[in-house]
């Protein structure tokens, strides 16, 4: 029996509890993450989907970056804030 295909969109139930699913939807890049997988799917060939996986990929480290700004901010406002205390 042939193993289910990772590609394969239309097991919503098991992805639900995916963490990495979870994970892609906070990111707000879920939509190209599908597109990736469609796409793989359909060719069987990554090479093929290079637009798509860019695309994510492009998508991904914009959330990361902002991730990490945000991150930086926050860390300048709380060592701001023991400056000002001591």
């Amino acid at each position: 029996m042939a193993s289910p295909s990772p590609h394969d969109r239309s097991r919503k139930e098991e992805d639900e509890d995916d963490p990495v699913e979870r994970m892609i939807s906070r990111t707000g890049c879920a939509e190209l993450h599908y597109a990736v997988q469609e796409c793989m799917a359909e060719h069987q060939d990554w090479r093929v989907c290079q637009s798509q996986v860019q695309t994510f990929k492009s998508c991904m480290m914009n959330f990361q970056n902002a991730q990490r700004e945000k991150l930086r901010k926050q860390q300048q406002t709380s060592t701001s804030a023991e400056s000002a205390t001591s």
